[in-house]
């Protein structure tokens, strides 16, 4: 497969690149300072030089409290900017797999894990804005993926997030120092290497559509 890459030196990105490489096919990597996911035209002239057969969209705004203060800058990177790619996979006849997230739904009360069908109740700006996102892939994308997961950890760690979540919790127990979390949060943490081959396979199967996928616990 000829794969184009977006966000391609973050911490799900890098382990698609590994995984996607090492499986034989082509990744053309694309970093957000190579590729603003924003501007129709530089996602045309992409798609132009690549032609890609998939397109792996691991971009996203997802500094939850940020985005309550920019939210047209959330709807923007989650939404608008989805829609251009949905538009542009769709005229050149490629695949898309793109990222939702576990914040499409607002809290616990079912008492079970949730499923693909489930109705969203997102109840914060970034929730809203990725429910938007796959409401446009399902509109505008004819072969597409839409893949919510959470609690992502990885070797490369997340750059907006202040790096991997276990391994600070592992210096600050040798360092002794006293370790605070919040306690009000289920969700299940998901591995970005494993997440990665999960993505490979699903596409190979050529079953479009909603999905979840995460590693297993809670």
């Amino acid at each position: 497969m000829k794969v184009l890459l977006i966000g391609a030196n973050g911490q799900l990105g890098t382990d698609l690149l590994k995984v996607f490489r090492a499986a034989g096919d082509t990744v053309t990597p694309f970093t957000h300072a190579q590729l603003d996911v924003c501007s129709e035209a530089q996602i045309s002239k992409a798609m132009a030089e690549v032609k890609p057969d998939v397109v792996l969209n691991t971009a996203a705004y997802h500094r939850v409290d940020e985005c309550e203060k920019q939210s047209a800058m959330a709807f923007q990177v989650n939404g608008t900017a989805v829609m251009y790619l949905a538009q542009a996979c769709k005229a050149a006849g490629a695949t898309l797999a793109h990222y939702s997230t576990d914040y499409v739904f607002g809290g616990y009360e079912k008492g079970s894990p949730y499923e693909e069908t489930d109705l969203p109740a997102p109840v914060n700006v970034y929730g809203t804005s990725k429910v938007v996102g796959e409401l446009l892939i399902a509109a505008y994308a004819e072969r597409y993926f839409a893949i919510r997961t959470c609690g992502l950890y990885g070797v490369a760690g997340s750059s907006g997030k202040g790096g991997n979540f276990v391994e600070t919790m592992l210096k600050k127990a040798m360092a002794g120092d006293a370790i605070r979390v919040v306690d009000d949060q289920i969700l299940t943490p998901t591995y970005t290497a494993d997440l990665a081959q999960a993505t490979r396979d699903l596409i190979l199967t050529e079953r479009y559509g909603l999905y979840h996928l995460s590693s297993e616990g809670q």
